[in-house]
């Protein structure tokens, strides 16, 4: 668990993943008028004070969301001037226009090469499909010592802050126990008719939960690494685009106060501490003290949180590539990235962040893996499309088969990679390593349920396998977990 970065570092994988600012807009045109609403978080020095809704008010705001567990307010506005007519109080930290954060699933544009045809083995199951869980459960024999739970008692639940999950699945319905719905009536675009608000609606519309779910504590024609696990969803991602921050941290919250034992997020986004937009300087240090907050919120609570490193290719450690990349990808002459680039929530104080591995090399990571010292804890099984298509980069040499495989929603269209929907798809990404990692957690902490995170964390470390350079490397960081060797002790 990383206890400090670099500077003020943070990483995980995402960024104005929509843009210049990343907010959610709203647009009102009249004869000779235009109103952009834009969302804006505020961190406040410690708890909320008492006037913050009038004060908020009078600035001209509305408190969409308050965060008072880490003394946080996400709020919208139509005033241009919020922020500066705002932060002459004297009670807030930082402020700033609220960003977005994408899912950490590798997809590359191009060829759908061969899509696979799933085969039931002899006894009915997918298991020598599953390359990624039999390695890390050793053919199974974790599951012998540890596996979560017995089916209908859970000894440990993880808890999935993702895009919801398809709790009618026949491979996770035994484990679901319930969540939150995080998204708003409307979505983050205001004009989803499908999102109500409802708090209980965590039905999965894009799968990526769905899949990170069965990775952790599937129980069916797949499995999981902890197949008695349970499982509760926090749902922050509507049907498509990303997720602001606001509702992540409280997802987080949520999931904490439910007393979950462990939190995943495959989630991630860059905060930059310094950038111009038409030669206005902002920063977006709101966002990385909310961030930092729920996470030792959640730490604090006794919560083991794991999280994904993303999928730029990007070493970290090099901050000056960081802030190229950031310029590359988001910036142009009106949006010019000068300051620390920062990866939410990977880099945060209190995570275990994972890198990705694949099936078919010990010293490689997958292709798209971030990486970097003092950022990698851990490595685990993330998939990729295999040695040919690294080798050439030709997408028609793609293996889906070298990616994960783990449960879809039932009622969702078959994901590219497969034929026909039978509940199951093919995904690669740190995305699929970091719940590898969040189910080694929470069979450890079933075996034992008195570690604390930092102790849940040494002994994943401890026993992951030297991958890599011998010791810990900028790829693999302790090696890559595994939860035989965890649950072994070797």
């Amino acid at each position: 668990m990383k206890k400090k970065k670099r500077g003020m570092a943070i990483a995980a994988s995402s960024v104005l993943a929509m843009s210049l600012l990343g907010f959610s807009t709203s647009v009102h045109t009249s004869a000779s008028t235009q109103t952009v609403s834009k969302n804006y978080l505020i961190a406040y020095s410690q708890s909320l004070p008492k006037n913050y809704l009038a004060e908020i008010k009078n600035a001209g705001g509305e408190v969409l969301k308050a965060l008072p567990e880490i003394g946080g307010v996400e709020v919208r506005s139509t005033n241009p001037n919020f922020l500066s007519q705002l932060k002459s109080s004297g009670t807030i930290v930082a402020a700033n226009v609220e960003k977005f954060h994408k899912l950490d699933d590798e997809q590359p544009a191009g060829s759908d090469g061969l899509p696979v045809t799933l085969t039931l083995d002899a006894d009915g199951t997918f298991w020598s499909s599953q390359w990624d869980i039999r390695h890390l459960t050793n053919e199974g024999k974790s599951f012998a010592i540890e596996k979560g739970g017995n089916g209908t008692t859970h000894k440990a639940v993880v808890g999935v802050i993702d895009t919801g999950i398809d709790f009618n699945h026949p491979d996770l319905k035994a484990n679901f126990l319930g969540g939150q719905n995080m998204v708003p009536a409307g979505g983050y675009t205001g004009n989803d008719s499908s999102e109500t608000g409802d708090k209980t609606d965590v039905k999965d519309r894009a799968g990526h939960g769905t899949h990170v779910a069965g990775s952790i504590a599937g129980n069916g024609k797949i499995k999981g690494v902890g197949p008695g696990l349970g499982i509760r969803s926090y749902r922050v991602f509507a049907a498509t685009g990303g997720a602001p921050t606001g509702p992540i941290v409280g997802g987080i919250i949520a999931a904490a106060n439910d007393k979950v034992d462990v939190i995943n997020m495959s989630i991630g986004g860059f905060d930059n501490l310094k950038y111009y937009y038409n030669g206005t300087r902002y920063n977006d240090i709101a966002d990385v003290l909310l961030w930092k907050r729920a996470i030792k919120y959640a730490v604090n609570k006794n919560v083991t949180v794991v999280t994904s490193a993303g999928n730029e290719s990007l070493n970290y450690a090099d901050k000056k590539s960081l802030t190229d990349y950031m310029n590359a990808a988001y910036g142009d002459a009106n949006l010019v990235f000068t300051g620390v680039a920062i990866e939410t929530p990977g880099g945060l104080p209190g995570v275990i962040t994972v890198s990705s591995s694949n099936k078919w090399s010990t010293d490689q990571l997958a292709f798209y893996s971030n990486y970097g010292n003092s950022f990698i804890d851990v490595a685990a099984p993330g998939g990729d499309n295999g040695p040919d298509y690294v080798a050439t980069g030709d997408l028609n040499k793609r293996d889906f088969t070298y990616r994960a495989l783990s449960t879809w929603p039932t009622y969702l269209d078959p994901y590219f990679t497969m034929d026909t929907n039978e509940g199951y798809a093919y995904l690669h990404g740190t995305s699929m390593a970091s719940p590898k990692v969040a189910g080694i957690a929470g069979v450890i902490k079933a075996a034992h349920p008195n570690y604390t995170p930092a102790q849940v964390e040494a002994l994943i470390e401890k026993t992951a396998l030297d991958y890599g350079k011998k010791g810990h490397d900028e790829l693999f960081g302790s090696g890559e977990a595994n939860a035989y060797t965890a649950l072994t002790g070797k």
